[in-house]
């Protein structure tokens, strides 16, 4: 999959079905996931944005995930998700997540 920080860099991670977009990140050392609670879905630190081509794959929001995204440093869009929430299947083999520029 692909991070994509806010200066247009990217990053192209290999990641394991059944790794979130988090833990795939953090594993990685991608800059810009800060993830304080460790995907615990209490801090709202592991917001992305997902490209729009992927958005239909990646699936529907919980609605403790929308209350969470009203929390982010950067305010959030409807391309925004909680990397934590977000697991890999084989459908999501390429995903473009990008960085926002603040997680705190």
């Amino acid at each position: 999959m692909t991070y994509i920080q806010p200066d247009g860099a990217s990053s192209e991670v290999e990641a394991s079905r059944g790794d979130s977009v988090m833990s795939a990140a953090i594993a990685a050392g991608v800059p810009g996931i800060v993830a304080d609670c460790r995907g615990g879905l209490t801090c709202a630190t592991c917001h992305v944005f997902v490209d729009e081509e992927w958005l239909e794959r990646v699936g529907e929001k919980e609605p403790e995930e929308e209350e969470m995204l009203e929390l982010t440093a950067v305010p959030a869009t409807e391309c925004s998700r909680l990397s934590c929430q977000i697991v890999l299947v084989d459908e999501l083999d390429g995903l473009v997540v990008t960085v926002p520029e603040e997680q705190e």
